[in-house]
């Protein structure tokens, strides 16, 4: 028999501030038009002055931990994903775990930016299936307003604040693709490609900083690195594109998701697309996208689901759940 660890609940939770394309146009040089026809977004929402990260994870963990129909005392191990954590130390997971009254489990923050999520998913999936932990509360959360150069209109229009959180329980399954979980994960990583998207400020420079990017550098790396990784993971298992029943990539721009799914072999009426409503919001944007799918009636149990994601590093990945 082999352990897997199996989606129970999920959850999700955005700032009530929405920020449409047109309050850019008041202090930038750009459009509506321009914004929605070069990433598909029209709104994002920002977090209130006095939210942080952990508020939006706490929220989100709640939604995920009341759709489990479990108590946060339950769970095992919290698995953050963030790059907008509060503050340097602790981390925004140890926050969670107090708001959510948990004193017997353990929590730490994952930082692989975009990737974020993909990566917590596969730390939490090996706790699991290692027997370290039987429940496991995996989140995404970032307030990426926070790091923005508003001078900038080829970033600042594309990001936004959220957070979206999954509860994983470990059940027994057959070792085989017709198991219920995580069915296999993907990571990658390549340091050379650092410099195409960071942000400038940090402990080096006691600075917060702000992002920066190389927009067509890393439009071309997504679409190759995307399409390849979500293939990996599932032959890993056994599975081809014919057996995705949805592609639930990272929101980060629409041209990027329509290139990866014609190179996978999806089509876009099996990708779950919230770019439009809610903009990038790096590692929360996947559980964000899952707990939308689930609420609007796309993504049902049995259902075989690909989640694929890149961010700064270069750091990427795809996991292969079945609902």
């Amino acid at each position: 028999m082999t352990r897997r660890a199996v989606v129970k609940g999920v959850g999700h939770y955005l700032p009530e501030r929405v920020v449409p394309n047109a309050e850019f146009e008041k202090t930038l040089d750009t459009t509506d038009e321009w914004i929605k026809s070069r990433s598909g977004i029209e709104r994002r929402h920002f977090a209130a002055p006095d939210q942080t990260t952990s508020d939006l994870a706490i929220n989100a963990a709640k939604a995920a931990l009341a759709m489990a129909d479990m108590d946060g005392s339950e769970i095992d191990a919290i698995v953050l994903a963030t790059s907008t954590a509060d503050l340097t130390f602790p981390s925004a997971a140890t926050m969670v775990q107090h708001a959510i009254g948990n004193t017997t489990g353990y929590a730490f923050d994952v930082q692989a930016v975009c990737a974020g999520f993909v990566y917590a998913l596969a730390n939490a999936n090996a706790l699991i299936a290692s027997g370290q932990a039987d429940r496991v509360l995996v989140i995404g959360a970032e307030t990426f307003s926070r790091i923005m150069d508003w001078t900038d209109r080829g970033t600042c229009v594309l990001f936004g604040d959220g957070a979206g959180a999954l509860v994983l329980e470990a059940e027994e399954g057959t070792g085989t693709n017709k198991d219920r979980g995580i069915l296999s994960t993907d990571l990658n990583s390549d340091g050379r490609y650092k410099d195409l998207l960071y942000v400038d400020g940090g402990v080096a420079t006691q600075t917060t900083g702000v992002l920066r990017m190389v927009g067509k550098e890393v439009f071309r790396h997504a679409v190759e690195k995307l399409a390849k990784t979500a293939d990996t993971a599932l032959e890993k298992i056994g599975l081809g594109p014919d057996d995705v029943d949805w592609v639930v990539p990272h929101q980060a721009n629409i041209r990027i998701i329509q290139s990866t799914a014609k190179k996978l072999g999806v089509g876009m009426d099996r990708v779950v697309v919230t770019v439009q409503d809610h903009g990038n919001t790096s590692a929360a944007s996947i559980p964000l996208a899952l707990s939308v799918g689930v609420a609007n009636g796309q993504i049902k149990q049995g259902d075989v689901i690909v989640t694929e994601a890149i961010g700064g590093g270069l750091a990427w990945g795809a996991v292969v759940i079945r609902w």
